[in-house]
């Protein structure tokens, strides 16, 4: 179940980088549940990673090697998160790394390691090495959709976007994929996320850029209020398009700066669009706030709202329970005949009560809808910030419930 078509855009190769996909049978026979994503020499990368204070050991190691020079290959892993693990998820996360130093002769620092799935259960490294070979034999510029494929766990789709922009006659390419479905309230990035560019980028700017459009983008994306142990997203920019991006060039900075965001939204709300047991995409609006704070403060209060989940599954305009929530958000000195709530276009809340305009027909007939937007203007200020989210179905406790079977 997921929210929306299905069908991906044309996602078009990067020069310079690389993906190879195998299968390892970690959690299911037969399953392509290893990515290998190869940088030509000279890229940079630009990482973000959860802030869950027990984050696994691929992210711990990430961390170490990315502060090394020298960026050549990410590994993946589905169906097992290495976390939880203690000492010996770091030796089997290392193992992994140094197996693929020595099959593409690189230092061990330059392998970045990434894992997700089940906590608290050894990797399986024995299963890892042993598809290797196969991954690297596998390596191709045009394999984006397969490693979208690849990299799924609970998710019912691949996740991808792509852009290109021209600039003095150079074409500049953005791909990226992603993947999550549960466990999403991310603060860093999400589940797992890799983008791509054929710009060069020096990697000061493009971890600034990496960690500002994040905030933007995957940052502001939740389906269960979780955050995982796991989340990472990663920036390469492999230089090969020979297009210099460094930041005195405003135009293209912010060509480049655009695309980026466009490209790391659309995968973020790809993830919102297959969370798990999804019926609903939804925006949570908060405008005229004092502080970016306080509008996100309402925001995620209403996206995180049992009772609002499951009102949006019913397709119920219980505008009552939107209204409870903005009320608990914890706002000094809030002027409740001020401010206003909408369903879409529809004003359901003014004056601090029901606006005398709303009818429970139009109500819903906007929470019918696959998409809405929940739109509060707090008339406090000049900020607005966008939190997006789902509904809270049947399906996904089943799912939960069922998870490590």
């Amino acid at each position: 179940m997921a929210v929306g078509p299905a069908t991906l855009p044309p996602l078009h190769p990067v020069k310079g980088f690389r993906l190879g996909i195998a299968s390892a049978g970690i959690k299911k026979p037969g399953r392509r549940d290893i990515v290998l994503m190869e940088l030509a020499e000279g890229s940079s990368l630009a990482g973000v990673f959860t802030l869950n204070a027990f984050c696994a050991a691929p992210v711990r190691i990430c961390k170490q090697h990315l502060g090394q020079a020298g960026s050549r290959y990410m590994l993946i892993n589905t169906g097992n998160a290495n976390a939880g693990t203690g000492e010996q998820g770091m030796r089997d996360a290392m193992s992994c790394c140094e197996a693929v130093a020595d099959l593409c002769d690189v230092p061990v620092g330059a392998v970045l390691p990434f894992s997700t799935g089940v906590i608290g259960e050894p990797l399986p490294v024995a299963k890892i090495l042993s598809a290797l070979d196969a991954a690297k034999a596998d390596l191709s510029e045009n394999n984006w959709e397969q490693a979208a494929s690849g990299i799924m766990t609970t998710d019912t789709r691949p996740k991808a976007a792509s852009e290109q922009f021209e600039y003095k006659g150079k074409t500049v390419t953005l791909t990226g994929i992603s993947k999550g479905a549960g466990m999403i309230m991310p603060n860093m990035a999400t589940m797992l996320g890799y983008v791509a560019t054929d710009a060069e980028v020096p990697q000061p700017l493009l971890q600034q850029w990496l960690s500002s459009v994040a905030d933007r983008s995957f940052n502001r994306i939740t389906i269960d209020g979780d955050t995982s142990t796991n989340d990472s997203c990663m920036l390469a920019a492999t230089g090969a398009s020979g297009v210099l991006i460094d930041g005195s060039d405003y135009e293209l900075a912010s060509l480049f700066t655009e695309a980026l965001e466009r490209v790391m939204l659309s995968l973020s709300h790809a993830i919102v669009r297959d969370g798990e047991g999804a019926t609903k995409f939804v925006e949570v609006r908060v405008e005229s706030a004092g502080t970016s704070k306080e509008a996100l403060d309402v925001a995620y209060t209403i996206a995180h709202s049992p009772l609002v989940k499951t009102a949006l599954f019913a397709s119920d305009p219980n505008w009552g329970r939107i209204l409870a929530c903005v009320g608990r958000a914890g706002i000094d000195n809030l002027d409740l005949d001020a401010l206003q709530i909408y369903l879409n276009d529809v004003c359901i809340v003014e004056k601090g009560g029901r606006a005398a305009s709303y009818t429970e027909e139009a109500g819903q007939a906007v929470m019918n809808g696959e998409e809405i937007l929940i739109h509060v203007v707090l008339n406090r200020g000049q900020v607005t910030e966008r939190v997006w989210t789902t509904d809270l179905s049947h399906d996904y406790v089943s799912i939960n419930a069922d998870y490590r079977s």
